[in-house]
Order: C-alpha cells, then sequence, then structure tokens
C-alpha cells in the first residue's frame, strides 16, 4: 500500500461563524498548530503524495497557511457553496491526474490521526471503491447514520431523512471519506442535488456505489477522534483531547510531568528521558528538551533548544532562537531571547538576556540586562567564557567581552572589554555630611502638616 499514490483534498471552506472571530475556523491553533496544519500533517504521515485544499473565496489566508505547510499544495476556490461534493470537484484537475487512492478530509477535525487514515487507505488497497470512516455515537442525534445491506455499506442517511428504525443506528458518520481514484471522478459527477438544500452531498457516493455493484467499506476510530469544531467551546475540548494526547505520549517516553494537567505542549515539543517537569510548564511550538532536563514550575519555553542536564526555571522564560546548553542553569524570573547559552553558565536570578552569546561557565549575576534594543534595531552582546558579572550590570550592545572578565556590581558597560579585566562603570561615590538626616527631618515636618491640615478640614 505504501507505495500506492495518494491525493488528499481537504475542505477548508467553512467561515465558521460561530466561533465569532475575523480569522477562518481552520486557522484557529489546537496545541499551537492551525487546525488545517493538523489534518494536513496527518494525511501526509499517512502516506499522501499530492494535498489539494479547497477555500473560500477571498481566503488568502487560508490558501498561504496551506502552502506553508505543504508548498506544493493546490489551492482551489469554492466561489458558490452548494455542498461537500461539490467543493471537492473545485479539485477537478487534481483528481483527473489519477491517483491510486483520494482521502477526503475536512479542515476542521483535527484529532484525526495517520493511523486512521491509513485504515482509509487500506481499505481502498482491499478492493473498496468508496471507505468511511464512522464511529459509535454517545448519541446519535443530529449525525448521518450509517446504513448496511447483506453486511454492506448501502447509504449514508442524514438525521432528518432517516426513518425510525433507521434513527435507532448509532453507527454514525465521522465526515472523513476514501475514494478508489479509479472511481472517484466518475462517482463525485453523478451526485445530484435532489434534496431540500439544493446541495451536492459527498455523502451520496456511497449509495451510488453500492447501486452500482462497487464494494464499500467502513473504518471505525473513537468518537473523540472525529470531532469537529464549530465555536470556541468545541475549540477548547478538542484542545484538552489533544493536550492529553501529547501528555501521555511524553510520558510514555521517558519524561515526568508532576502535575500533568497543568502542563500544556504543543504538538511538536520533543521531551527527552528523564526530564522533569514541574507544574503550570507551557511548551510553545519548536522546542526540544534533551536527556535529564529539569524545567521547574511556572516556566514558559518557545522555539528553543534545552541540552542535557540542564536547569531552567521556576519562573523562567525561554524565548525563540535561543539555545540553552548542557548543564545551564536558568533561575527565577530570568528571560532568554536570541541568546545562546554555553555549557555550564548560569543565570540564576532576575536578569535579561537578548540577542547574547554567553560563554561556558560564565555567571550572570542578579539584575543583569543586556541594553540590545536602540528603538530601532537589535544589537548582540558577546561574553567569553568563565567571566562574572556582578549584579545589576547594564551592558549596552552591541558589546564584546572577553574571557575571564571581572564586572563589578552595578556597573554600566558600553565598551568592549578584554579578556582578564576588570571592569567597571559607576559614578564615584559621594557623601554629603548631615544632609541625609535634614532631608529625613525636612520630610517628616511636611507629612505632619499635611496631616493637620486634613485633619482640620475634616
Amino acid at each position: 500500500m505504501t507505495e500506492r499514490s495518494c491525493l488528499s483534498i481537504v475542505l477548508a471552506a467553512g467561515e465558521g461563524t460561530r466561533m465569532k472571530s475575523a480569522r477562518p475556523k481552520v486557522l484557529h491553533e489546537v496545541a499551537g498548530l492551525s487546525m488545517l496544519g493538523h489534518v494536513l500533517t496527518a494525511v501526509a504521515a499517512a502516506g499522501g503524495t499530492a494535498a489539494a485544499v479547497v477555500v473560500g473565496p477571498d481566503r488568502d489566508d487560508v490558501a498561504a497557511e496551506a502552502r506553508r505547510l505543504v508548498p506544493e499544495a493546490t489551492v482551489h476556490v469554492q466561489a458558490d457553496r452548494l455542498g461537500t461534493a461539490h467543493a471537492v470537484l473545485q479539485a477537478e484537475a487534481a483528481l483527473a491526474k489519477g491517483f491510486d487512492d483520494v482521502i477526503v478530509a475536512f479542515g476542521d477535525t483535527p484529532l484525526v490521526t495517520p493511523q486512521t487514515f491509513l485504515r482509509l487507505r487500506a481499505a481502498l488497497a482491499g478492493g473498496a471503491a468508496v471507505a468511511v470512516l464512522g464511529f459509535q455515537a454517545a448519541d446519535p442525534f443530529g449525525y448521518g447514520r450509517l446504513v448496511m445491506e447483506g453486511g454492506a455499506l448501502a447509504a449514508i442517511v442524514e438525521e432528518k431523512d432517516a426513518t425510525e428504525a433507521q434513527r435507532a443506528i448509532t453507527l454514525c458518520n465521522g465526515g472523513l471519506m476514501a475514494l478508489a481514484g479509479t472511481h472517484a471522478l466518475a462517482l463525485l459527477k453523478r451526485i445530484g442535488n435532489a434534496n431540500a438544500k439544493g446541495e451536492f452531498y459527498l455523502t451520496d457516493a456511497v449509495a451510488l456505489a453500492f447501486a452500482g455493484g462497487l464494494p464499500t467499506a467502513i473504518v471505525t476510530s473513537p468518537e473523540e477522534e472525529v470531532r469537529g469544531v464549530n465555536d470556541r467551546v468545541q475549540l477548547a475540548e478538542v484542545e484538552a483531547i489533544a493536550q492529553t494526547r501529547l501528555r501521555v505520549a511524553a510520558m510514555r517516553g521517558g519524561a515526568t510531568l508532576t502535575a500533568p494537567g497543568t502542563v500544556f505542549l504543543s504538538f511538536d515539543t520533543r521531551l527527552g528521558r528523564d526530564v522533569l517537569v514541574e507544574p503550570n510548564v507551557v511548551f510553545g511550538p519548536g522546542v526540544t528538551v534533551e536527556d535529564g532536563v529539569i524545567i521547574r514550575a511556572s516556566s514558559h519555553l518557545a522555539g528553543c533548544h534545552v541540552a542535557r542536564g540542564a536547569i531552567v526555571g521556576p519562573f523562567a522564560r525561554i524565548r525563540p532562537k535561543s539555545r540553552i546548553g548542557e548543564g545551564v542553569h536558568i533561575g527565577n524570573f530570568v528571560e532568554v531571547n536570541r541568546t545562546t547559552m554555553g555549557p555550564r553558565a548560569e543565570a540564576n536570578h532576575l536578569a535579561y538576556l537578548g540577542d547574547a552569546t554567553v560563554g561556558e561557565g560564565t555567571n550572570i549575576g542578579a539584575g543583569t540586562i543586556t541594553c540590545n534594543f536602540d528603538g530601532a534595531d537589535k544589537h548582540p552582546t558577546v561574553i567569553g567564557r568563565d567571566a562574572f558579572v556582578g549584579s545589576n550590570s547594564t551592558l549596552v550592545a552591541p558589546l564584546t567581552i572577553g574571557d575571564e572578565v571581572l564586572i563589578a556590581a552595578g556597573s554600566t558597560i558600553t565598551l568592549d572589554v578584554a579578556s582578564g579585566s576588570l571592569a567597571f562603570g559607576r559614578p564615584r561615590q559621594a557623601a554629603l555630611p548631615d544632609r541625609g538626616a535634614e532631608r529625613i527631618r525636612t520630610n517628616k515636618r511636611r507629612r505632619a502638616a499635611r496631616k493637620a491640615k486634613e485633619a482640620g478640614k475634616a
């Protein structure tokens, strides 16, 4: 089956007005990836060799997302909403190329797994002309029913058209369909619109195939897998399912999540073995964490790589394009952005490191910041190995600090510092006798006078 060519047609023309959003429904994200992205990724993982995405009119944003994820995908516009079969036929040029398998999926069902798409393809490889994804519904009301005759799938009957006996059927239509490439176009073109809405329904392909003596098949999946999203409530429900899947996969892969329900992962989060993740940690897209790392509570990571044995947090933020080296310590309220921390470097307290390169074994003191932005452009700070940057230091980029440099606490450093130097940049301390006590007594008198005045008004 893996040698069979496969065209996936993803219907993404729905506007999703119930989302109450300026964004089209399929671009809303689940676990850090658009719903459209989840579907395209899953069909590709199931061996899809080509993709066609059907969008609504003036939906350049959906087309751009499809091409970002699958650059070779073709995009087709459904100008008039005339039903699902009509939508599939907008990709007729792709269908005409003669693929072995054709999968029709929907851009708002992001939980369907590659394994399910593979089972649909396997049904086609086994001789089916049409294979339908079905599920046993806890409450079948509103779903199309899968109607059997002689042990074969004969039709999909919608709720409003079903007889009383058919409404008792709990095996329901999950929406996805696979068609043999040799029959796909002919079946789709025979679908009519003799229904109350005057639309062309993809589900009618089943009855046409059965009536024509073509084999049909059902592939079943859990109900949660075929959940569609039409509003924000359903989006949150789907997010919860996706997070549970990701957490289970991470823990089975060797990571410890001490409070799994409080940890949020992205679709591409990679956690190594013996990683410990404490409560309330958020992983944005693009995070890789190597073996033996500790991510302490309430930290946020995105677009970064954390090498083995590092400790991050608690209350740390690692922003995109950052690389945290082996054995590095990133502590309380430290923010790292577009920065590389060399092995065993430390920034344990209250620091901001942006556009920086920090050498091996260097210590960044509490309150240190790299001033990387001048109001128009970002500038780099380079710190060598085994340097010690004292607390409350301000490093004004562009700046290069050599190896084994000591920066005195409270310094503002604006010039490059050669290796081995002791650098400080702060005004000389001065003291004026009695002026402090005089000012304190004056302030006391002013406060007392103000209180007396306020009391008199009362």
